[in-house]
């Protein structure tokens, strides 16, 4: 099971609205086929780990051995045809004898149905085996199918006194460029990012995945733009850039409505980069569902608190990072975690 998360990883980011699901094909000790779930409307994990054995094995030796085979899957298989047939049908005609799955699959179509469906053609079914673990990287899409909203992650480059930007007239970067690269990749897992009106219109951002390690099946991100005025520039590289088709602005009055925008959108995930007051008012909303600050080591000494910009009460936006890892990259460290109120606890 170990092997199929690490198989399902290779589909974070690239699967909405999909989950990334991994599987592993084994019999007599020997690992028979791998595979994942790589795009919406691609080959689910289960059929391309026969795939895989297939191409491993030829299709006469590969019928014989699979005969009888356990897969291991990060998701219990679907059983209901959607884009594709269900799962359930492939793993009974190839005549595998045992499937063991992490996470029960919770939307009402499925929820459960595996174990009955494969019992009726004589295999094995063991479920939850490495649940939690599974269910960490299937997180934000269980958020999805539970709740109907994306799963957000707070993410920002802030200075030890807690700025965003720098006095008038420095460098607009307070982050290395180490870590700006490391932040970049985190951009592979959203299916959007969103920014407010006064990002837009003092920094210009494009907001786009840029660099050699962006797998071919990733489409660029949503760029989203919280703005109530809609008064941006209309020269911003969001509005004239190629990926300008890419971009959406929400006017929504609350945050809960703007998450239900993105939901309508397909978005899974949402990479929330600024400013402030979006911050502000996502944590305000206890909205956020996992941080990721860059802390570089300089002193602001003013400028946009990476938390706040309009009037809110201490207590609602105080939490602590639950499974908080600490990272260097250079003289700069990546904080990560789980955000926890503190009545919640």
């Amino acid at each position: 099971m170990l092997e199929a998360l690490e198989e399902a990883r290779q589909g974070d980011g690239l699967t909405a609205p999909n989950p990334p699901v991994g599987a592993v094909l084994v019999a007599g000790g020997e690992c028979l086929g791998r595979g994942h779930h790589r795009l919406a409307g691609g080959a689910h994990a289960e059929l391309a780990a026969l795939a895989d054995a297939r191409r491993r094995l030829g299709d006469r030796d590969a019928e014989r051995r699979l005969r009888g085979a356990t897969i291991y899957v990060t998701l219990e298989p679907c059983s209901t045809h959607g884009r594709t047939p269900p799962c359930t049908d492939a793993i009974a005609a190839a005549g595998l004898g045992r499937v063991v799955y992490a996470v029960t699959d919770p939307t009402p179509a499925n929820a459960g149905r595996a174990a009955a469906v494969l019992a009726s053609s004589g295999i094995d079914v063991t479920a939850g085996v490495l649940q939690a673990e599974a269910g960490r990287l299937l997180a934000p899409w269980l958020k999805r199918v539970r709740e109907g909203l994306p799963w957000v992650i707070a993410k920002a480059g802030l200075s030890l006194d807690g700025r965003l930007t720098r006095p008038p007239g420095e460098s607009q970067w307070i982050t290395s460029e180490a870590a700006r690269a490391d932040a970049m990749r985190l951009r592979l897992r959203a299916d959007a990012i969103l920014v407010g009106a006064g990002t837009v219109r003092h920094d210009n951002p494009a907001l786009t995945l840029r660099g050699d390690f962006i797998p071919p099946d990733k489409a660029q991100p949503w760029r989203a733009v919280w703005t109530r005025s809609r008064e941006l520039p209309p020269d911003a590289r969001l509005f004239t850039d190629e990926h300008r088709g890419r971009t959406r602005l929400i006017s929504e009055n609350s945050w809960r409505r703007v998450l239900g925008v993105l939901a309508q959108m397909g978005v899974t995930t949402v990479l929330v980069e600024g400013g402030g007051r979006v911050l502000g008012e996502a944590f305000a909303a206890r909205g956020v569902d996992e941080v990721c600050f860059y802390l570089a080591p300089r002193i602001c000494g003013g400028g946009v608190p990476a938390v706040g910009g309009f009037e809110f009460t201490a207590d609602a936006v105080s939490c602590r990072l639950e499974r908080a890892q600490w990272t260097a990259i250079g003289d700069n460290m990546r904080i990560t975690g789980l955000p926890r109120w503190d009545d919640e606890r």
